[in-house]
C-alpha cells in the first residue's frame, strides 16, 4: 500500500543505479514518493551486473550471470513472473565455477586427461567440505585460521590425498572457490565467518533469458517516473548537517549532492549505493563532514575482491562436442600454499598470472566461443595487459594443455572490474581476523543513528550495496535487498514521525 505523507514530502537522492540503488528507489515510488532522484556515474544502469553484444546477435553478461536462490528471491521472482528466465529445457554449459560435470575435461599440464572418477572423488570431498563449515562451523580454536589452512588439513588427514594427482585437483578446487569468494585467495579468507553467507533453497545457478540481467534491470527502469535515473551524473561530494551545533543553520534540505560536471541536488536523504571498492577509494573525501572512524575501519578491513572473466571467439569449435569445459590442473598452482607464500614475497603472481585461470568453458548460445574465470592480484594484472597478449597466453594454455589443434582466434572480449573507475573490483569477501556483522553492520549504519540523532535531523545518509547484507553480500539479490532495506527505514521513519504527530 503506497504511503500518504501529511507533511511536505521528502526529497530522496539514491547515488548509484545497480541492484541497490533501483531496489531503494522502486520501493520509494511504490509507496508515493515522487521526489526521488538517481544519480548513476556510469551510461548504462545495472552496476556490477552488465549485459553486452560484443560477439553476434546473442548477449554475454560481463558481470553478474545468475540469479542464486529461489525461495524469497526476489529476483528471482520477479524474473520469473515476467518471463525472463531461461526458456524450458536450457541448459547453462558455461561458467559454473567450482561445480564440475560430467561434460568437463580435466588436463594436467603435462596434457595427460584425468579420467572423470578421480576428479569427482576429490571434487565432492571439498564440496562435502565447505558444505560442512557452512552449515556446522568450526570450533572456536579455529577462529583465527584460514579457510585454506582449514581446507588443507582435512585434505592431508582424508584418504582423498593418497588418489592419484589429488593435489592438482584439490588445489583446482581451491581456485574455483576463489571465485565464489571473491578473494586472491583462500589463504587469505576467514575460515569461522565463511557460514555467515546464507543460500537461498533451490537451484544455485537460475538462468536468466535471451536478454540476460538486462532484461532485470529494465523492468525496474521502467517502474520508475519518467526523468527518475540521470546518466553519467558521477557523484564528488555529499554534504550532510554532521554537527547538533550547525542544526539552526541547516538549510531546509539538510543533505547536498555536488555532481563532478558542478551540477548540485538537495535532499532530505541520500541514499549510497556505490560498491565497496569504490568506497576504500574515496570515502576519505567524498563525504563532508568526514565518516565517523567506525565506519571508515569497516571499510578498510572488509574485503573487496576481483572476479574477471575471458571470453575467447573462434573461427570454429575445436572441442569435442560433448566438452562443456576444458580445466587446468597445475602440479604447483597457485593454491598450493608454499606456492602462495612465494609469490606473495616475490609478486610470482605478476609472472604467472594466467596459472590462477581455472579453465575455459563452453558459453551458452555461442558455438565458439570460451570463457574463462580469473581471480585475486593476477585478475587486476589481467586487466592491465594488451588483449593480444591475453589472447595469446590462453591460446598457449589450451594447445599445451589439451594438445589438440585450437582454431584461429577471432577475438578476445573481457571484464575489467577492477579499473572500472566506479566500481574497483567485483564483490565483497571476509579477510581472515575480521568480524563480518560487526564491520558491515557499520557500514550499514545511517548517519545520523535514529539512536543518537543529537537533535540532528535523522538518516540524512543512507548506506546500501551488496557489502552491507551481511547474509548475501556478493549476490545481486543481496544487493536489491539492502536497498529496499534503506528505502523502508526512511519510509518508517515518517510513519513513526506523523503517528507522533496525531
Amino acid at each position: 500500500m503506497a504511503y500518504n505523507f501529511i507533511s511536505s514530502e521528502p526529497h530522496v537522492v539514491v547515488v548509484g543505479a545497480g541492484f541497490a540503488g533501483l531496489g531503494a528507489a522502486t520501493t520509494l515510488v511504490k509507496n508515493g514518493l515522487k521526489n526521488v532522484l538517481i544519480l548513476e556515474a556510469m551510461d548504462h544502469a545495472g552496476g556490477r551486473t552488465h549485459t553486452v553484444q560484443p560477439i553476434g546477435p546473442n548477449i554475454i553478461e560481463m558481470g553478474a550471470t545468475w540469479i542464486h536462490g529461489q525461495k524469497d528471491n526476489p529476483l528471482y521472482q520477479m524474473a520469473k513472473s515476467q518471463g525472463l528466465l531461461a526458456e524450458e529445457g536450457f541448459r547453462m554449459v558455461s561458467c559454473q565455477p567450482g561445480a564440475v560435470s560430467s561434460g568437463d575435461y580435466f588436463f594436467t599440464e603435462h596434457g595427460e586427461r584425468l579420467p572423470k572418477e578421480k576428479v569427482e572423488k576429490v571434487s565432492t570431498f571439498f564440496a562435502a567440505l565447505i558444505s560442512r563449515i557452512m552449515v556446522q562451523g568450526t570450533e572456536a580454536d579455529y577462529d583465527s585460521w584460514s579457510l585454506g589452512d582449514f581446507l588443507d588439513q582435512e585434505f592431508l588427514t582424508s584418504g582423498v590425498s593418497e588418489l592419484g594427482a589429488a593435489d592438482s585437483v584439490f588445489e583446482w578446487c581451491k581456485r574455483m572457490e576463489c571465485v565464489d569468494e571473491a578473494c586472491n585467495s583462500m589463504y587469505e579468507f576467514s575460515l569461522s565467518q565463511l557460514g555467515l553467507y546464507t543460500r537461498l533453497e533451490g537451484p544455485f545457478f537460475n538462468c536468466l533469458g535471451s536478454k540476460g540481467y538486462q532484461a532485470v534491470v529494465d523492468h525496474l527502469v521502467a517502474a520508475l517516473p519518467p526523468n527518475t535515473l540521470r546518466q553519467e551524473k558521477p557523484v564528488k561530494c555529499i554534504q550532510w548537517t554532521g554537527s547538533s551545533e550547525k542544526v539552526e543553520e541547516a538549510p531546509h534540505h539538510p543533505v547536498t549532492v555536488l555532481c563532478d560536471d558542478g551540477e548540485e541536488f538537495v535532499a532530505d536523504h541520500a541514499i549510497v549505493t556505490v560498491s565497496l571498492g569504490y568506497l576504500k577509494e574515496r570515502a576519505q573525501t567524498m563525504f563532508e563532514p568526514h565518516l565517523p572512524q567506525g565506519k571508515l575501519e569497516a571499510i578498510a578491513r572488509l574485503g573487496f575482491g576481483t572476479v574477471a572473466k575471458i571470453f575467447l571467439e573462434f573461427e570454429d569449435p575445436f572441442w569435442p562436442e560433448d566438452c562443456m569445459g576444458i580445466q587446468l590442473l597445475w602440479e604447483r598452482g597457485p593454491e598450493n600454499k608454499d606456492v602462495y607464500d612465494g609469490n606473495k614475497q616475490n609478486e610470482g603472481w605478476k609472472r604467472e598470472w594466467f596459472k590462477k585461470i581455472g579453465g575455459f568453458d563452453r558459453l551458452a548460445r555461442h558455438q565458439s566461443v570460451l570463457c574463462g574465470w580469473i581471480t585475486g592480484l593476477a585478475a587486476e594484472h589481467m586487466e592491465t595487459l594488451p588483449e593480444t597478449e591475453v589472447g595469446d597466453t590462453c591460446i598457449r594454455l589450451l594447445r599445451e594443455f589439451t594438445g589438440w589443434e585450437v582454431t584461429k582466434l577471432r577475438s578476445v572480449t573481457r571484464s575489467t572490474w577492477k579499473s572500472n573507475p566506479y566500481i574497483r573490483g567485483s564483490y565483497t569477501n571476509i579477510p581472515v581476523g575480521v568480524d563480518a556483522v560487526k564491520e558491515q553492520t557499520a557500514l550499514a549504519e545511517p548517519l545520523p543513528s535514529t539512536h543518537h540523532i543529537n537533535n540532528l535531523r535523522p538518516l540524512q545518509v543512507l548506506f546500501a550495496g551488496e557489502a552491507t547484507h551481511i547474509n548475501f553480500y556478493t549476490t545481486t539479490h543481496g544487493a536489491y535487498l539492502s536497498g529496499v532495506r534503506e528505502a523502508e527505514r526512511i519510509l518508517q521513519h515518517y510513519r513513526l514521525h506523523t503517528m507522533a504527530k496525531l
